[in-house]
C-alpha cells in the first residue's frame, strides 16, 4: 500500500494523538485502557464488579431524594416495584447480553449484527445518541450531586454558599485532565471506594431503621398518611407504578457491567471464541450487584421517607440531593456525616470517570470505523478535550441542578436498557427458545412503556437526546463526506491465480480493464476489448486482464481486499473483488500491484453515463457511479508523488 511522507509532528500533536497508530487494527483497543487481558488472566469477578460499582452504588448520592419527590410517602412501595423491574427484568436481560456480547460491546453490537446498510448505521448512530446522553449525563449528574454534598456540608456551607457551579465545573475539569494525563482503570482504587461507600452506607441505614423502630410514632404517622392520601393497598400499587418510570436511575450500571467483561478473570480453559468461565463470572457480577443495589434502595427510601421532613427533599432544602448524608449529619454527627460527604464525593467523581471510559470504548470503537469520525477520534486525548468541553455545556445547561439532569438521565439508561431487552428477545427467537422469547418481550414491553412514560412526563431528556443523535449524525455525515477520497482498504491479499497473472503481466506493462459485471458471457469481454482498443486508439497486440468490483454493503467503509484470479471462456483473465467501494477497491489493487511488482499500473475505464452531482451521490451512498475520476481521485490522495501513480485512462 502507498505510504505518505509528512513532515514530523509537533510535540503537542504527538502527545494529543499518542497511541493513534494501534488504534482500529484487528483486534485493536480503542479505549483509554490497555488491551484487555487474556480470558484465563483478569481479574477476579467481585473486583471488577467494584468498578461498575462505582457507577451503580453511586447512585444512592441522589437516588433515594428523587423518589422521594417523585413518590412522596408512596417512596418505599414505588422503590420495591422498582427492584422488582430490576430483578425480574433487567437483570435476565443483561445476563443473556453477557452471553451474546462477552467481549464487552454490549447490546448495540448485537443490534448492529442484525441489521446491515445504510438503516443499521443510522440505527446504531441513534443508539450511540442515547448513550452519550447516559455516559455524559452521568458525568455532569454525578459531578453536580458532589458539588452538592460539597456545599451543603455544614463545616463548609457558609464559605461555598452559591459557588456549586464553579465547584461542579472544576470537578468535570479534574476529571478531563486526569483522562489526559493517562487513565488506566485503577480496580484497586474502585475495591476501595465501593467498600468504605457501602460499609458507610451501611451504618447510615442500621441507625436510620433504629431511629424508626425505637420511635414508634413515626410507622404510625406514616402508614395513616399513606391511607388518608390513597386510600387502600391496591390504589397505593397503582400509584406506585404509575411513578415508575420516574425512579429509573436506579437502573443504571448494567450498560457498565457488560462494558467491563473483558476485566473479568474467566477459567484457565477458556478462549476468546468461547470464554465460559468469562460469562459466568460476570452473571456473578451482575447478580450480586442487582441484590446488593436493590436492599440498599429498599431500606434507604424506607428510612428517608419516614424521617426526613418532606420540605427537606424540594429544591433548596437540606435534603435535595443528598438525602442519606442528612442523615447521616442529623443522626451520627457533623464529623461522621463530613467523612460520609467525602466518600460520596469521591465515589460520585469516580462515577463520571468510569462514564468518561464508557464514552471512549464506546464512540471509537464504531465512528471511525464507520468512516464517520476524523482519524484523531480513534485516539484518546482529543476525545476527552471534545466530551468535556460539552459536559461543560451540559452544565451550564442544567445549571449544575441534580433534579433538572434526572430526566435526561433515565431517558439514556431506559432507551439502553430497552434496546437491550430488544436485542435479546430477537436473540431468543433465532435460538428458537419460545419461553425465553415470550418472557423478554414482556420485559421489552415494559421498558418500552417505561421509556415512553418518561419522554412524555420528562421531555427534556429525549430532547437533549436527540440534540446528540442530530449532532452525532450531523458530525458523522459531514466526516464521512470529507473522508469520501480517503483510501480505505485495510489490506490486499491475493490468490495463486491472481498471484500469477500479475507475475505474468510484470514482463511488460501492465493494463487492467474495469469491468461491470453484467451475463459475463463471451461477447461481453470481446465487446469490451474492442470498445477500449478503440476509445484509445491502441493496437491489437495490447494483453488485459479485467478487473471486477461487486459492491458488498456500501455503507461499510474499512474492510481488507480479497483477490480472486479466474480464466474465463479460455481465454480472458479476470480478478474478481468485493468491497463497499468500487474506486476504493480498485486503487487499492493498483498501488499493490504497483509496491508488489515495482511497475506502474495502467486502468481503462468507459465513461459513467449521467450528471456528474448524481453519481457523487451514486458514489457516497452505495459505493458506485463516477468511477473513473474518483479512482483516479482516491490514487491522487494515496500517492502524492505523481511520478508513482498509477495510470487512469478513460474513453
Amino acid at each position: 500500500m502507498a505510504t505518505t511522507e509528512h513532515p514530523p509532528p509537533s510535540r503537542l500533536r504527538a502527545w494529543m494523538l499518542e497511541g493513534l497508530s494501534d488504534m482500529g487494527k484487528s483486534g485493536g483497543h480503542t479505549g483509554p485502557h490497555a488491551q484487555p487481558e487474556p480470558a484465563h488472566k483478569g481479574q477476579r469477578w467481585w473486583r471488577v464488579m467494584c468498578l461498575t460499582g462505582v457507577d451503580y452504588f453511586s447512585t444512592l448520592g441522589y437516588q433515594p431524594g428523587i423518589a422521594a419527590l417523585a413518590a412522596g410517602l408512596l417512596s418505599p412501595i414505588a422503590t420495591i416495584v422498582l427492584v422488582v423491574v430490576t430483578l425480574a427484568g433487567a437483570l435476565p436481560v443483561y445476563r443473556r447480553v453477557a452471553a451474546e456480547s462477552p467481549h464487552g460491546e454490549g447490546s448495540i453490537a448485537m443490534l448492529e449484527r442484525l441489521l446491515s446498510f445504510w438503516q443499521g448505521k443510522l440505527f446504531v448512530l441513534t443508539l450511540l445518541g442515547f448513550a452519550a446522553t447516559d455516559f455524559l449525563i452521568t458525568i455532569t449528574l454525578s459531578a453536580a450531586d458532589a458539588s452538592t454534598h460539597l456545599v451543603e456540608n455544614p463545616h463548609l456551607t457558609d464559605a461555598l454558599q452559591g459557588k456549586q457551579m464553579i465547584i461542579t465545573l472544576f470537578l468535570v475539569a479534574l476529571l478531563g485532565a486526569v483522562f489526559l494525563k493517562g487513565f488506566l482503570e485503577a480496580i484497586g482504587v474502585a475495591v476501595a471506594l465501593v467498600g468504605i461507600y457501602l460499609a458507610l452506607n451501611v451504618v447510615v441505614v442500621i441507625v436510620g431503621i433504629y431511629h424508626v423502630i425505637t420511635a414508634e410514632h413515626v410507622i404510625t404517622d406514616w402508614t395513616s398518611a399513606l391511607t388518608t392520601e390513597h386510600g387502600n393497598v391496591f390504589v397505593m400499587i397503582g400509584v406506585a407504578l404509575i411513578v415508575f418510570p420516574k425512579l429509573a436511575l436506579g437502573l443504571s450500571g448494567f450498560e457498565t457491567g457488560v462494558a467491563v467483561m473483558p476485566h473479568v478473570q474467566g477459567d484457565p480453559g477458556d478462549t476468546e471464541e468461547r470464554p465460559t468461565g468469562r460469562i459466568r463470572d460476570t452473571r456473578k457480577l451482575l447478580t450480586t450487584a442487582a441484590l446488593i443495589m436493590s436492599c440498599f434502595l429498599i431500606a434507604t427510601s424506607f428510612i428517608t421517607t419516614l424521617l426526613i421532613p418532606e420540605k427537606e427533599f424540594r429544591s433548596g432544602g437540606d435534603a435535595n440531593g443528598r438525602a442519606l448524608a442528612y442523615l447521616a449529619h442529623e443522626y451520627l454527627g457533623n464529623a461522621f456525616g463530613t467523612v460520609y460527604d467525602v466518600s460520596t464525593i469521591c465515589i460520585l467523581w469516580f462515577a463520571g470517570a468510569s462514564a468518561m471510559a464508557g464514552l471512549l470504548n464506546l464512540m471509537p470503537r464504531y465512528l471511525p470505523r464507520y468512516g464517520m469520525a476524523p482519524h484523531w477520534a480513534r485516539a484518546v486525548r482529543p476525545m476527552v478535550i471534545v466530551f468535556t468541553l460539552i459536559a461543560f455545556l451540559v452544565t451550564w445547561i442544567f445549571d449544575a441542578d441534580v433534579d433538572a439532569q434526572g430526566g435526561a438521565y433515565a431517558t439514556g439508561v431506559l432507551v439502553l436498557i430497552s434496546s437491550a431487552a430488544v436485542a435479546v428477545t430477537i436473540a431468543a427467537r433465532k435460538a428458537g427458545q419460545r419461553g425465553w422469547t415470550i418472557g423478554f418481550g414482556v420485559i421489552s414491553a415494559v421498558f418500552l412503556y417505561t421509556t415512553v412514560v418518561n419522554v412524555i412526563e420528562r421531555p427534556d431528556g429525549v430532547k437533549i437526546g436527540a440534540c446528540f443523535i442530530v449532532g452525532i449524525i450531523l458530525v458523522s455525515l459531514l466526516s464521512r463526506l470529507a473522508r469520501a477520497f480517503e483510501l480505505r482498504v485495510t489490506s490486499v491479499s491475493l490468490d495463486p491465480m491472481a498471484e500469477r497473472f500479475i507475475r505474468d503481466m510484470a514482463s511488460r506493462k501492465m493494463r487492467f480493464i474495469a469491468n461491470e459485471p453484467d451475463r459475463r458471457d463471451k461477447a461481453e469481454y470481446r465487446d469490451k476489448i474492442e470498445q477500449i482498443r478503440a476509445d484509445n486508439d491502441m493496437p491489437e497486440q495490447e494483453d488485459f486482464v479485467f478487473v471486477e468490483v461487486t459492491v458488498t454493503d456500501p455503507s461499510e467503509f474499512e474492510a481488507g481486499l480479497t483477490v480472486r484470479g479466474e480464466v474465463l471462456h479460455g481465454r480472458y483473465r479476470v480478478l474478481t473483488l468485493e468491497s463497499a467501494s468500487i474506486p476504493n477497491a480498485l486503487a487499492a489493487l493498483l498501488l499493490h500491484v504497483r509496491d508488489e511488482t515495482d511497475c506502474i499500473p495502467h486502468i481503462y475505464f468507459e465513461w459513467t453515463e449521467g450528471g456528474p452531482f448524481a453519481n457523487f451521490l451514486r458514489f457516497f451512498l452505495f459505493g458506485q457511479g463516477e468511477v473513473a475520476p474518483v479512482t483516479r481521485e482516491v490514487l491522487r490522495e494515496a500517492e502524492p508523488d505523481r511520478s508513482r501513480r498509477p495510470r487512469v485512462h478513460t474513453g
